[in-house]
């Protein structure tokens, strides 16, 4: 397990608790009491430190290298149903963008998301989660695919952004994201969107426009990231920590602004700390989510979701 600055209390606790447990079994003497007062500090401190966490440690915890990214949900929600689909038809495959369908129980849905990797080699083969204008085509041609057979739509929310290159300019980054909003505010099947890690500026809102719109706990959703907001205003990337105060990126401030509509908890320590809980809580709450969507005429979750959008960013004095 790899731990943030601000974990490194946690880190020596657990230590002290491996190694006292270590002992115990080494040798007769008993630590089982010396064992349950770390494991107790451990669990105090952990509460302390992930209750109080400002928006620049949810930042990078949604970054945490050990971080369950958008193939991790689907296979751990699906297993083997899920069918990976490729390309949009046009230029080539995008490997930051992932879709596919998939089952969670007996209902069938159409996957997409961002995808990023795990070492330095999987990370260039995903360009780091940043999809270029064929991702969001294919995300697009899946989605298309699922209103034609009447399929629930999930999208998983991961990414620093979309690709900024030159030749992702020329082919129509802009078009391809701006089209895609579009699309998405019509398409006449339920979507659920769901951010996993970073959400940033249009490369998130590509896939981001949905009937219900949930967050976990330590993931962030913003125009820009700290660090890009901080060289902008301060032209330098020190502040950073105040970037990200000021841009009210966490869930509770996107809930409070009603631009997400779910705070999806995530275990204690982030997500990565217990995979298991969180692939479940998450595969719940999309089923609860289609539950109420699924009652839904096609005209009614197309004319919910415009007014959904149109009422965004209003303030009455």
């Amino acid at each position: 397990m790899e731990y943030l600055e601000f974990e490194l209390p946690i880190k020596d606790l657990q230590e002290q608790y491996e190694k006292a447990c270590q002992i115990g079994e080494d040798s007769e003497v008993d630590v089982s009491n010396t064992c349950k007062q770390i494991e107790k500090k451990l669990k105090e401190k952990k509460t302390e430190i992930y209750k109080n966490l400002t928006p620049w440690q949810r930042v990078q915890l949604s970054r945490h290298p050990n971080r369950p990214y958008t193939m991790d949900y689907i296979k751990a929600i699906c297993g083997d149903s899920f069918l990976e689909l490729h390309g949009d038809r046009n230029f080539k495959d995008d490997k930051a963008m992932v879709g596919g369908l998939g089952k969670i129980g007996d209902q069938s849905y159409m996957f997409i998301g961002q995808q990023k990797g795990y070492n330095t080699k999987t990370r260039q083969y995903r360009n780091f989660g940043m999809a270029n204008p064929e991702g969001y085509r294919k995300a697009l041609r899946l989605m298309k695919s699922a209103e034609k057979f009447g399929l629930p739509v999930v999208a998983f929310v991961d990414t620093p952004g979309a690709y900024p290159g030159l030749e992702a300019e020329e082919r129509g980054q802009g078009e391809a994201i701006a089209r895609n909003i579009l699309e998405m505010t019509r398409l006449k099947v339920p979507i659920i969107v769901v951010i996993i890690g970073e959400g940033a500026s249009g490369g998130a809102l590509g896939i981001g426009v949905g009937d219900r719109v949930l967050m976990l706990e330590n993931t962030w959703y913003s125009v820009i990231s700290p660090e890009s907001c901080s060289s902008i205003l301060w032209r330098s990337w020190e502040y950073k920590e105040q970037a990200a105060e000021a841009l009210k990126l966490t869930a509770k401030d996107m809930k409070k602004q009603k631009l997400i509509d779910t705070i999806v908890k995530e275990p204690l320590g982030g997500a990565h700390s217990d995979r298991p809980k969180t692939f479940a809580t998450v595969s719940k709450a999309i089923e609860k989510v289609y539950d109420e969507l699924k009652i839904l005429s096609p005209k009614d979750l197309v004319n919910l979701r415009m007014e959904k959008y149109s009422e965004m960013g209003v303030f009455k004095g």
